[in-house]
């Protein structure tokens, strides 16, 4: 996320009848191993001819959902980690949504915050009897951005600081923050920040160079820290995000509080890239995208919604197959000229696979929008079931949905 961290990020439906394709995703973390394909083949062709291929769980899941039930999985709603909003998370229940994003500030410890998360995943969705249950995320990074602390959450210092650490001291370390967040019922962190912050820029780089949440000021730097720190957490079981792609580093606008934001430097074979594909490379299970424009990379679309970026850069050459999220498309000055329910589908559109929205209440407008193109055109509907796989794919890994 780039907002300012002082701040706060802030009924059974008849089931749509729809394709269900058999589709296979291979979203392996580091450390989890579970690949999400069917069963092997008989090795005899003829066999093979005759056996049908079993389901994977992600497939029997998804084949039970009712058709609002999957929409829902593609959104991720801010809840308050300190004062949770009843009538905002009764918006999320009634829109099906699967994820939600803990955020603003919270000192109460863990057992508050497992508390909370326990209580929101008690109103998780069931599919087919069984419980598809919710990617509880929050922005633990260090520093200026730590939403969660109290007893038992360690007080983590800032990325610029992790930087200077050895590699293997920070992978120990965040493993050790990652099963903190564990036990406070947090499966996802929106960390670590992939971003490379020029030092002639430094503290002029308002979303990140402001806060010191980069871990140094060349790639060479940044990658091996922003990729120990996604395998720390790997170890711990809880998934990672890689932040904010293609690179928030050469922009001087936040775009949390500002319009128009413009990176005229970063292009496809930027340096600055590296840290994502040394993330990737480990198998980070998430990367978010940035709301700002890259003129040198596709002028025309902000990264959120461009294809060039989600599908070409990051899908097709450095051969992400994970969940790609959106930076907040709720409370941004930075899409906030962009109608909501048309920010979901552009997003979806460009190949984005779940939208955060820091303000649970614009998810209706967002889900109903979803839906009509759903209804209306295939090819985004082949999408939004691609996307829906992986997201309950990643689920699984964090052991939020089983079907034994």
């Amino acid at each position: 996320m780039t907002l300012r961290p002082a701040l706060s990020r802030g009924s059974r439906v008849r089931r749509a009848v729809w394709p269900v394709p058999l589709l296979t995703f291979s979203l392996v973390a580091a450390g989890l191993g579970v690949a999400h394909t069917s069963q092997a083949m008989p090795t005899d062709a003829a066999s093979a001819r005759r056996a049908p291929q079993a389901a994977t769980c992600v497939d029997t899941v998804f084949a039970a959902m009712s058709g609002p039930q999957r929409v829902g999985q593609l959104f991720m709603g801010g809840v308050n980690a300190s004062k949770p909003d009843q009538k905002r998370i009764a918006v999320l229940r009634k829109y099906h949504v699967g994820a939600v994003f803990l955020a603003g500030r919270s000192k109460s410890g863990t057992k508050a915050t497992k508390s909370l998360a326990d209580s929101l995943q008690a109103k998780a969705d069931t599919a087919g009897g069984h419980r598809v249950g919710l990617l509880v995320s929050t922005d633990q990074e260090g520093g200026q951005v730590q939403v969660l602390s109290g007893p038992g959450f360690s007080t983590i210092p800032s990325g610029l600081t992790q930087g200077t650490w050895s590699t293997s001291k920070l992978r120990g370390s965040a493993a050790t923050w990652a099963k903190q967040l564990k036990a406070a019922g947090v499966n996802l962190n929106l960390a670590p920040v992939a971003d490379v912050v020029p030092s002639s820029l430094g503290k002029n780089n308002a979303p990140i160079g402001r806060y010191d949440r980069e871990y140094g000021h060349s790639a060479a730097t940044v990658a091996p820290h922003s990729t120990a720190f996604a395998e720390g957490f790997a170890q711990a079981d809880v998934l990672a995000t890689l932040k904010h792609f293609p690179g928030l580093g050469y922009v001087r606008g936040n775009t949390d509080t500002t319009a128009k934001v413009v990176d005229s430097v970063t292009t496809r074979n930027s340096a600055s890239i590296a840290p994502f594909r040394s993330g990737i490379k480990a198998h980070a299970p998430f990367v978010m995208i940035s709301l700002a424009t890259y003129s040198k990379i596709d002028p025309k679309h902000r990264a959120v919604f461009s294809p060039t970026v989600i599908q070409e850069m990051l899908r097709k050459s450095l051969g992400f197959t994970g969940v790609v999220i959106s930076d907040d498309l709720g409370n941004a000055v930075a899409v906030k000229s962009v109608p909501p329910a048309d920010r979901a589908v552009k997003f979806l559109s460009a190949g984005g696979d779940q939208v955060l929205t820091v303000e649970p209440n614009l998810v209706p407008a967002m889900a109903k929008a979803v839906q009509t193109r759903m209804a209306a055109d295939a090819a985004f509907r082949a999408k939004v079931d691609k996307s829906v796989h992986r997201i309950l794919a990643a689920k699984q890994k964090a052991g939020v949905l089983r079907c034994s």
